[in-house]
């Protein structure tokens, strides 16, 4: 089945960055565990907190970089993905403060001097105590939840950014197995975050087109995909994911030169990505959608996993699909979590449909997860039985319908 991609929502900018704390900046009703700040030491090395623990309420970090670059610091939940909140662009030999209005929990720290790759000193860092509320008008916390998103959009990109590079390191060299290794990690960073690149006009496309549909729209074949092909020689008898034409017609495996001429161009595009996400016109845009994006964002990137994901065409030669249906969900619950009290605050129907989609995630994690994880890798998507894919392909409906209507009620 033939797809083109630019056909996808591209107005949907987003993805998310919080559930299981207030945003950041609002100012918490209940008294602040401590009216001294945390103290944060950013080097090239480390980044030391002065404490591992706090009571919940308004926390400040004091953050002092003595790093020899620019830096940044962050407050992560658990999963050490989600962005509770982040201070950047502190220059060495300065000083920034971040605020966060923190609930009971598990949380993790970290810096990122550079501000590129995954960061140094990740700790655990505990808040204990009751739950708090927090004030701030509507607006306020709305601009909150766009920063955050924009926050989280930028540390998927920075770490993309090295990821491509010895990730096409190994492949110009050779290292396919290395290479090969490297291949779903590296993509799970850009499709969590991939309606950006979307929106981009020939962006996605010269990162992440398959070859039907360069074939399909006249383009020049690169990205991820043509790199695949070369990591996956297809067999003699395979046939290119349009079902209808034989893998080896035109094709032949790269040589050294074009694999540097294709490492090469995915590093550029990838930058060029990285450019743009650290740009005003990316926060313009996203501010220009508000929360509805962030919404519209939960229900693209699930369309990500219906329309190419689960039926095996996203990674035809590596069978790679399930870790970027992952990714792709990851990406989708947290746009949720960023804007499900947003729903449930406008009455009982939207609270009751905020726990329906929770429920609906949860489902669909659960099913996921009997097939491998991102971190442990998946099976190869052609091991999946019919019954495997029937399962999956109801939870996503299930999820899709309620999912459909939280713009709608974000917007009440």
């Amino acid at each position: 089945m033939t797809r083109t991609r630019r056909a996808r929502a591209h107005a949907s900018l987003a993805l998310a960055a919080v559930g299981i704390v207030a945003l950041s900046g609002c100012v918490a009703k209940t008294d602040v565990a401590s009216a001294d700040a945390l103290t944060v030491t950013s080097t090239d090395t480390s980044c030391d907190v002065s404490a591992a623990a706090a009571k919940s309420g308004t926390l400040t970090f004091a953050v002092s970089n003595k790093s020899s670059q620019v830096s940044e610091f962050y407050l992560l939940a658990e999963d050490g993905l989600r962005i509770i909140g982040e201070v950047e662009n502190i220059s060495p030999g300065s000083e920034r403060t971040l605020t966060v209005v923190a609930q009971p929990g598990e949380y993790k720290t970290l810096c990122k001097p550079g501000m590129v790759g995954e960061g140094v000193g990740r700790a655990d860092f505990s808040v204990t105590g009751k739950t708090v509320a927090a004030t701030g008008d509507d607006a306020e916390q709305k601009q909150k939840a766009v920063d955050l998103y924009a926050a989280f959009v930028k540390d998927q990109v920075e770490q993309l950014v090295p990821a491509v590079e010895n990730f096409t390191t190994a492949y110009e060299a050779g290292r396919d197995d290395d290479a090969r290794a490297q291949f779903p990690q590296v993509r799970a960073f850009y499709e969590r975050i991939e309606p950006v690149a979307e929106s981009l006009g020939d962006l996605d496309p010269r990162i992440d087109y398959r070859e039907v549909d360069a074939v399909a729209e006249g383009l020049d074949w690169t990205g991820f995909h043509r790199i695949e092909k070369d990591l996956w020689v297809p067999k003699k008898d395979a046939l290119n994911a349009d079902g209808e034409t034989p893998a080896w017609k035109d094709w032949a495996p790269s040589t050294p030169a074009e694999r540097a001429t294709y490492g090469d161009k995915l590093i550029a595009d990838v930058g060029e990505l990285n450019d743009y996400v650290h740009s005003d016109a990316f926060q313009q845009a996203l501010e220009a959608q508000g929360v509805a994006g962030i919404s519209n964002g939960a229900i693209a990137l699930l369309d990500e996993v219906a329309t190419g994901k689960i039926t095996g065409e996203e990674d035809w030669w590596s069978g790679t699909d399930l870790a970027d249906f992952a990714a792709n969900v990851e990406g989708s619950k947290m746009a949720f979590s960023l804007v499900k009290d947003f729903a449930s605050a406008t009455g009982s129907d939207g609270a009751a449909l905020s726990k329906e989609i929770t429920r609906r995630y949860d489902d669909l994690d659960a099913a996921l997860a009997a097939h491998g994880s991102l971190t442990k890798g998946f099976v190869t998507y052609r091991t999946l039985t019919e019954d495997d894919k029937r399962e999956l392909t109801d939870l996503i409906n299930a999820l899709a319908e309620p999912l459909s209507r939280l713009t709608s009620t974000v917007l009440q």
